[in-house]
């Protein structure tokens, strides 16, 4: 795991949408938010300029525009996340955490077949 301060939830909000589009703006960046979420174009900013800080993206100047792009991939920022959230709140253990989703939000049937089908594979690879 490396140094990097993990981000806050509200900087993964803007995260995911500039890992979504590649790269963007500000502007692009706040005509993707939800309606709902009421954050004006300087919070926006601050937000990007934050997760730059911290080390998530880079950014390149492009006319009047600063344009952010991924410096770390969804994947890793969501793997440390995941992990850091497991060992604090479940002492590192998986199945009370799976547990608790699969009986607090529940599964559909496609759901069901599709996680038998991995924890089948998962016992055959593990014998």
């Amino acid at each position: 795991m490396d140094d990097r301060p993990f981000p806050a939830k509200s900087e993964l909000e803007i995260a995911r949408i500039v890992w979504k589009l590649g790269r963007s703006t500000v502007r692009q960046v706040l005509d993707l938010l939800p309606e709902g979420r009421g954050l004006d174009f300087k919070t926006v900013q601050t937000y990007l300029r934050r997760l730059e800080a911290k080390g998530y993206l880079q950014s390149n100047q492009e006319g009047r525009a600063k344009v952010y792009s991924p410096r770390v991939g969804a994947g890793q920022v969501i793997g440390q996340v995941m992990d850091d959230f497991i060992d604090r709140l479940f002492d590192g253990q998986v199945l009370p955490l799976f547990q608790h989703l699969i009986e607090d939000r529940g599964l559909s049937g496609e759901e069901v077949r599709s996680l038998r089908e991995l924890l089948d594979r998962l016992e055959d690879e593990a014998s």
